[in-house]
């Protein structure tokens, strides 16, 4: 019947890209990596050195992983051919919906497999910290902020991340002037890294009693998190420290005591804050964290041009620098500058729908404007 041949030569359409995949992922080296693992976890001194022995039992859950998932693909397709022939020999028409179904499920959990190949950078598979800043447009700018905060809280969830706050200070009216969160997840920064840049709304201001369209602001930058055992010496006459009562999100303790601290870096500039800990000393060691991934990131890279591609290019929060525009009025429309996406659902792209422009960043996407 047509309808079990037209899904039949779809899912026959996949035999090339799954070799292709698997090449890419590199399933043969990986399987015999997985076995090298597993035979040195079984050694009695496997656990002497705990650090390396931890690094190991990730690295091997990580490659695991990835081949289960691979083969999953690769039996999920045979059962659906399986299951189409013989619903086509039946004439069983009400396996068609089982089937139409299955190929679209197929479909994206390929298309996920496949844009995770993409993510070979040195950091891609680690935590990411991205910070938030209202940039012109006062009022309206800080609510702009606010609900990227939100946008960005959405993705991650959805994605299965944990997400930390590490700091927070609210708009004086509504939204927030800055903040900081580590998004905790296997190639967090990978996707995420696509996000640096300034983020442009126009709407029409519900802090505008005229009812006038308005256009505002915001940076997003984004590192990825380094190992806190990385060998990073700072010298205290370096650092300045501000330690200062937390404001805004958090619990209600947060605003009771002079928990927050802020450290600035003299001879980078590099300014970091956290304020998401119950006690001053557990927000130093969470900031200091921060400062030494940053400063790691900086010292790894040590050309200006990786500096950048590691931090985001430093441009002014304001017109001509934005990576992306989201329009609210008079039509409805988000697209990225740099690729060409547009998702014309502007209230999903608000509730965490991003994943399109995720996926056309990494894929080096150009459509037509």
């Amino acid at each position: 019947m047509l309808e079990f041949d037209n899904i039949r030569l779809e899912l026959e359409s996949y035999e090339t890209p799954l070799k292709e995949l698997k090449d890419s992922l590199h399933i043969d080296t990986v399987v015999t990596k997985i076995s090298e693992l597993e035979a040195m976890s079984q050694d009695p001194g496997f656990w002497n050195d705990v650090n390396r022995a931890q690094k190991l039992q990730t690295d091997l859950r990580t490659m695991q992983k990835k081949v289960e998932s691979y083969n999953r693909l690769v039996s999920d397709r045979e059962d659906l051919l399986a299951l189409c022939e013989l619903a086509n020999e039946d004439e069983d028409m009400d396996s068609l919906p089982e089937l139409q179904e299955g190929l679209e499920k197929y479909k994206k959990d390929f298309e996920k497999m496949r844009i995770e190949t993409l993510l070979t950078g040195p950091y891609d598979k680690n935590n990411a910290i991205l910070s938030l800043q209202a940039g012109a447009g006062g009022t309206e700018a800080m609510d702009w902020a606010g609900m990227l905060y939100r946008m960005y809280t959405r993705w991650s969830e959805a994605k299965g991340y944990q997400i930390q706050l590490l700091d927070y200070l609210e708009g004086e009216e509504a939204g927030v002037k800055s903040c900081s969160i580590k998004v905790i997840g296997e190639n967090a920064y990978g996707f995420l890294r696509s996000e640096l840049g300034v983020h442009r709304l126009v709407r029409i201001s519900p802090f505008d009693s005229a009812g006038r369209r308005h256009t505002s602001f915001a940076s997003c930058e984004v590192i990825p998190e380094m190992d806190t055992n990385i060998d990073i010496k700072i010298d205290p006459k370096d650092l300045r420290v501000d330690k200062y009562r937390a404001t805004g999100k958090g619990g209600q303790h947060i605003n009771k005591t002079d928990t927050a601290v802020r450290l600035t870096h003299y001879p980078t500039g590099i300014v970091v804050a956290c304020q998401a800990e119950r006690s001053q000393v557990q927000n130093m060691e969470t900031a200091m964290n921060m400062l030494k991934s940053k400063l790691f990131a900086l010292a790894e890279a040590a050309q200006m041009e990786k500096i950048e591609d590691l931090k985001g290019e430093q441009k002014d929060i304001a017109w001509g620098s934005q990576i992306r525009s989201y329009v609210f009025c008079p039509y409805t429309q988000v697209k990225d500058e740099r690729t060409g996406y547009v998702e014309v659902d502007v209230d999903a792209v608000m509730d965490g729908k991003i994943d399109g422009f995720i996926n056309a960043f990494l894929s080096g996407m150009k459509i037509q404007k």
